[in-house]
């Protein structure tokens, strides 16, 4: 290791050494505009390999008349699927849903456990720090492009 590299590394060893926790930098969260919606911080989650299914969560603020997330799509994978997991009967059930309604001033969250996007047919495994690249489609706002960040645990 060169000497450069050696002194890059010194804080960090030496707050190490004195028992200092050194908490990870945050993830820098990344935005989308669409006319008056906007798209804030896309994100999927990892994946093993051989696991041909991963996910897309979002929020998006509506600051508008109502509009209407209709599809989406990637290369990264054969479809995206829009999903509802809901608690019924006992049980987490998850349904494809049509459409994604975006009430005029509302937020609306796509977020594990609730509205999300199935990426089927993965080409590849979703690898940590990755970003996809996702073209979602609304009734007015019209393709919007945007990127999925891989995060463990999604945003901070």
């Amino acid at each position: 290791m060169g000497n450069r590299k050696r002194l890059h590394l010194l804080p960090a060893v030496l707050l190490a050494a004195l028992g200092v926790a050194v908490a990870p930098r945050p993830a820098v969260a990344h935005g989308y505009q669409a006319g008056t919606l906007k798209i804030q911080h896309p994100w999927s989650r990892p994946t093993a390999p051989g696991v041909g299914v991963g996910v897309g969560y979002m929020v998006i603020v509506n600051s508008g008349k109502a509009d209407t997330l209709l599809a989406a799509s990637t290369p990264a994978a054969d479809r995206v699927e829009l999903h509802l997991t809901r608690f019924e009967a006992g049980m987490m059930k998850m349904r494809q849903v049509e459409r994604v309604e975006l009430p005029a001033g509302a937020t609306v969250r796509l977020e594990p456990g609730g509205l999300h996007m199935m990426l089927i047919g993965l080409k590849q495994p979703l690898a940590e720090g990755a970003r996809l690249p996702l073209v979602l489609r609304f009734g007015k706002a019209g393709e919007v492009k945007v990127e999925l960040e891989v995060e463990t645990d999604g945003p901070k």
